[in-house]
């Protein structure tokens, strides 16, 4: 196990690096500010191991990280038309940070994102963080308390699963913002979008102009959402004469995983030909998140001194729907007074050595 003072937040507090490995040597880099995963070392070809998620080189980056990169976004990801939702007939407002409407919680009352989590267990494998909030503390019903286990399983996979547990009914959908690049990180940052992409996804969200769905499903067929066979990303990525692709500039798009019933399953994969790594995504959860890194730049520097560009990496963020909580035909994102709530997502890798 391996613990490491990386600085401290601008109030005094200490922030740790943590990492993780499997026996093969797959290894992780996690920090306690904001639960974060800042570095994921997989087997390239000839046995090296290489970084395949974005992120800033120094500590206080990540303190305003637009990007989210690596970050356990928590207690609600992605959007909330009008900032505001109706549960058990009360309405609850929120902060409204993307227009009118709640975006990853808020920013004004700290999200947990963008705070210290406790760590409560450490092995070689595996660490767990653990954060609570109070009462309507960001605008939800309900003490909650919230851990993100992160660990590194045999078979190459690095799983998330998150547990919770409010004393209230109150709403909960958190989700991990890493952004991939499964050409790595060693030599520098390269567009991603000569990579294949597969999603079991017959269907997927369609939104206003504001990116929130409006509660229409649409079909990907004929249309550049189709993954249903595996697509290079840069064949329709700019396709903006396609109205959801133009409305996202580029793909950021809720997909609807097919025959979901809560069980935890392969829903997409990623094929990188320079590499020639795969990246398989595992959830038990309805939906998920694809955006290409539209708004990626200007940022701070990034690991090895390199400004990161958009389309150098693609978040997969598992989730609820977004805005489901105010389309009552969606699958509800709804915690149960003291009833736990669990999911599990997973990041597999491979490599074809020849």
């Amino acid at each position: 196990m391996e613990k490491i003072l990386w600085g401290q937040t601008p109030d005094g507090v200490d922030v740790y690096k943590y990492k993780i490995k499997n026996s093969n040597g797959m290894n992780a880099t996690l920090m306690n500010y904001g639960a974060d995963l800042l570095e994921l070392f997989v087997q390239a070809r000839g046995g090296d191991f290489e970084d395949v998620v974005l992120g800033f080189k120094d500590l206080e980056s990540y303190y305003d990280n637009d990007p989210c990169f690596g970050c356990s976004v928590a207690p609600y990801a992605n959007r909330i038309k009008n900032a505001s939702f109706t549960l058990n007939d009360v309405t609850y407002k929120l902060e409204a940070n993307a227009g009118n409407n709640c975006h990853h919680s808020g920013t004004k009352v700290i999200p947990f994102h963008h705070r210290i989590w406790e760590v409560t267990e450490h092995t070689e494998n595996r660490i767990t963080f653990h954060i609570e909030s109070k009462d309507l503390e960001l605008g939800f019903p309900g003490n909650l308390k919230c851990d993100v286990t992160y660990s590194i399983d045999d078979d190459n996979m690095l799983n998330i699963e998150y547990k919770a547990i409010s004393d209230k009914d109150t709403i909960f959908n958190p989700t991990n913002h890493s952004y991939f690049n499964l050409s790595g990180f060693n030599a520098g940052s390269r567009s991603l979008l000569q990579s294949s992409l597969w999603i079991d996804a017959d269907s997927f969200t369609l939104t206003d102009n504001n990116s929130v769905p409006t509660g229409e499903i649409a079909s990907v067929s004929d249309t550049p959402m189709d993954f249903r066979e595996p697509q290079a990303l840069i064949k329709n990525v700019d396709n903006f004469d396609y109205e959801p692709i133009k409305i996202g500039k580029g793909y950021d798009h809720n997909f609807v995983i097919n025959n979901w019933d809560g069980s935890f399953k392969k829903v997409a994969s990623l094929y990188d030909p320079r590499s020639f790594k795969t990246m398989e995504i595992f959830t038990d959860l309805p939906g998920l998140q694809v955006y290409t890194g539209n708004y990626l730049s200007p940022n701070p520097i990034g690991k090895g001194n390199y400004a990161f560009h958009p389309r150098d990496g693609v978040a997969f963020e598992t989730q609820y729907f977004p805005n489901a909580i105010n389309i009552p035909s969606f699958p509800q994102p709804i915690i149960k007074a003291n009833e736990e709530y669990y999911s599990k997502t997973g990041y597999r890798f491979s490599v074809l050595d020849f």
